[in-house]
């Protein structure tokens, strides 16, 4: 039975890891996986999910606007697709997210969400708190603090190095940016 599925965390973690992974694995079975990356997010190249590790993969991408549903019906329409993966989920929509519930009923094919949950000031990013509503089941992709703990925040590096607290929401950065941290390491940081 087809599912939507939300592997969560913070940055570093090794969510595109676990993607291409899990991708790799559905080819080897002899299956056609579906991978699909935010537009905005090109630090890997355009139209590419890329690890930290190295590795890497060209993947379709998703717009701001733009109906999945559409999307995922015309991409079946051109061949049998087992899985579909989708990265950087938290960049997603309300609508779209409701796009892809909608891909899993009716269309009959799992959906495999990998995204951060909450943004450098604690806040849910829109994708990521509609998958956390609709999604049939929740993975929490695990990575540590600098203390050893459990990391479930993270924070955004201004220029000086020092913790930002305000900001747009969006803005693409890797190591130099963010930092993954336990809440306690991240209320220090930000001052509270």
């Amino acid at each position: 039975m087809a599912k939507l599925y939300f592997h969560y965390s913070t940055m570093n973690a090794g969510k595109s890891t676990a993607l291409l992974q899990a991708a790799y694995n559905y080819r080897e079975g002899g299956m056609v996986p579906y991978l699909i990356t935010a537009r905005l997010d090109d630090r890997g190249g355009q139209s590419r999910i890329a690890s930290r590790i190295g590795i890497g993969e060209e993947a379709d991408t998703f717009a701001p606007g733009e109906d999945l549903f559409a999307k995922l019906k015309t991409r079946f329409a051109e061949g049998a697709v087992a899985c579909v993966f989708i990265d950087e989920a938290q960049f997603l929509a309300r609508d779209q997210v409701w796009q892809l519930a909608r891909a899993v009923d009716d269309l009959g094919v799992p959906i495999m969400c990998y995204g951060l949950r909450v943004d450098f000031q604690g806040n849910l990013f829109p994708g990521s708190a509609a998958l956390l509503a609709w999604a049939d089941e929740m993975r929490e992709v695990r990575t540590i603090c600098a203390c050893g703990k459990k990391a479930t925040m993270v924070i955004r590096r201004g220029p000086d190095g020092r913790a930002l607290k305000d900001g747009e929401q969006v803005q693409i950065g890797g190591n130099e940016t963010y930092v993954s941290l336990c809440r306690r390491h991240w209320r220090e940081a930000v001052g509270d």
